[in-house]
């Protein structure tokens, strides 16, 4: 049945193919070639109408947008940043070249929450700071909108429209805060403190004493693990002479307390010999007191009045 359709379809080109040099004017050399190639394309798809299958289709880009659905041989690493805008690998588990797993396929944009709170300068010295907004290459793709921060009232919109500000410090603490737009739509918020330059050194003169006690505990984790390895090697080498050591003070330790076990059944009231000894002592008891009741009688001239 697979054959006859094959046939048909063959038969169906040919005419084609006849009706088009026909009209296009060839000569009819060149159809013969024509006609071969279509058969042949015919008869090597196998059952079917049409030629063989191809290759398979690469994975469909993935779009974002509630219409679009993601394919399952795709998965999304994590994103670069936990706020604002930044990048993220988009990854093929399914079809990669070669007898890999899983490849990138491309590098896509991913947002956090639009607010970062209170970020770090870049730089700062005793006179000025520097301060950047959030955002991701390239620049100018977006637009930056400084205010500065003032307690109980509406915030100062500042003039400078670029990703960096370079603020001196004051005689008091100053808040600003960074918005980063795009197409009036909110990417990200980042506030920093700039602080005064006296309230720098303070900080300054505070940080070396944490540092120092940072710098001991890993100093005394370091000299603590180093102890621990070289007694480890030690023992390892030397595990026949620390072997006889703990047995004998193991056979120390047994032989004490069997002694001590002994004394302690020759002292209790049911050992025969300890009840031996008390008997011994109560009859020397009751011999020095019947020879001091001789004496006696003996004092009082050997009668005594009934």
């Amino acid at each position: 049945m697979g054959l006859r359709k094959a046939g048909g379809s063959a038969q169906l080109r040919l005419f084609l193919g006849l009706l088009l040099q026909l009209l296009a004017g060839e000569p009819a050399g060149s159809t013969n070639i024509t006609i071969s190639e279509s058969i042949i394309s015919v008869t090597a798809g196998g059952t079917g109408p049409g030629p063989g299958p191809g290759p398979e289709p690469a994975a469909k880009p993935v779009a974002r947008g509630a219409n679009h659905t993601v394919p399952k041989q795709v998965e999304f690493g994590v994103c670069t940043v936990t706020c604002g805008i930044g990048i993220r690998e988009v990854i093929l588990t399914n079809g990669c070249p070669g007898a890999e797993s899983k490849c990138i396929v491309r590098v896509e944009e991913c947002r956090g929450p639009s607010d970062c709170g209170w970020g770090r300068p870049i730089s700062e010295s005793l006179e000025s700071v520097k301060i950047p907004c959030i955002y991701i290459p390239p620049e100018n793709r977006f637009t930056y909108i400084w205010k500065m921060l003032i307690p109980d009232q509406q915030s100062l919109i500042l003039p400078n429209d670029s990703a960096l500000l370079e603020v001196h410090r004051d005689t008091h603490p100053v808040a600003f805060q960074c918005d980063t737009k795009e197409h009036n739509e909110l990417i990200a918020t980042v506030k920093y403190t700039v602080y005064t330059t006296a309230e720098l050194e303070t900080r300054r003169l505070r940080k070396p004493n944490t540092d120092v006690l940072l710098m001991f505990v890993l100093v005394a984790g370091v000299i603590v693990s180093v102890g621990v390895i070289f007694a480890i090697i030690f023992i390892t080498l030397n595990w026949a002479s620390v072997k006889s050591f703990w047995q004998t003070k193991v056979c120390k330790r047994e032989d004490q307390s069997s002694q001590g076990s002994l004394r302690t059944f020759e002292d209790s009231p049911g050992n025969p010999a300890t009840a031996e000894a008390s008997q011994s002592s109560q009859l020397e008891t009751v011999q020095e007191q019947a020879s001091t009741s001789y004496q006696e009688w003996n004092a009082r001239g050997g009668k005594e009045t009934f």
